[in-house]
């Protein structure tokens, strides 16, 4: 982690994920060979605060350029870092195949339900009722579908190792994410396939609340639509052999 001041807004979550980020990279044993690929949006400014070499992704192309990486350089531990309007918006095709095909990444994917740097509009993830600068009347399932729920949709495919969500709401929750991440990290390191987890995070800006009514809008309303718990986890030898999910998948 590098020791300086943080340009996100008040109540950002951020900053709890780069941490979490940067402290299983030295606990891990990773920091020296690690590159991560960060795409567009908020989560962009990684390479700011991490000591590790990075590669700017255009958006949503992440998983590419992290593919290339990897492929390129298989002895290096390769990680992306994305939003939500990134991911599960422009980013969707990427991602899915990048997951499907078990590349040996790991992708940490923070969902705040909204495009945080453009100025606040609907995402993929936005809530029902939910206002934004492009449905100000709020996000209506009829007109706008419903919020897309990527771990559930990760977990499927047939590459992936790991799969869970995390919170930042609490510290019990960050706690816990912090395992989440540990695990898809190592779904890499061990040649599992793919490791993914997601962040429900907050947003105070666009969301117009306070840090504090923002950690309460993670509990009250993200946390029953995006459940937390692990969705996928495998165990293997590490080969390009079959990659069957264990019985029983689904939050906790």
């Amino acid at each position: 982690m590098v020791d300086r001041a943080t340009h996100y807004c008040p109540g950002c979550h951020h900053g709890i994920a780069h941490r979490m980020v940067a402290e299983l990279l030295d606990e891990m044993d990773l920091t020296h060979r690690t590159i991560a690929a960060s795409s567009i949006g908020c989560s962009v400014f990684l390479y700011n605060y991490l000591k590790v070499d990075a590669v700017e992704s255009p958006h949503g192309r992440a998983p590419a350029v992290a593919t290339g990486i990897k492929r390129a350089r298989p002895d290096k531990f390769v990680f992306t870092y994305q939003g939500d309007g990134d991911l599960a918006s422009i980013g969707m095709a990427e991602i899915m195949h990048a997951a499907n095909r078990g590349e040996r990444m790991s992708v940490v994917f923070v969902n705040n339900t909204v495009y945080g740097m453009t100025g606040g509009q609907m995402a993929p993830t936005t809530l029902i009722g939910q206002k934004t600068t492009t449905c100000p009347g709020g996000r209506c399932k009829d007109r706008e579908g419903s919020p897309i729920r990527m771990s559930e949709i990760i977990a499927q495919l047939g590459g992936v190792a790991f799969c869970a969500r995390g919170s930042l709401d609490s510290v019990k929750n960050i706690r816990q994410a912090k395992k989440y991440m540990r695990q898809a990290f190592e779904a890499q390191t061990k040649g599992l396939g793919f490791g993914f987890v997601e962040l429900l995070a907050g947003c105070p800006t666009n969301w117009r609340v306070s840090p504090v009514a923002a950690n309460k809008r993670i509990t009250d309303e993200m946390i029953p639509y995006f459940p937390l718990g692990v969705y996928k986890e495998l165990e293997g030898d590490g080969t390009c052999g079959s990659l069957i999910a264990p019985g029983g998948q689904g939050g906790e």
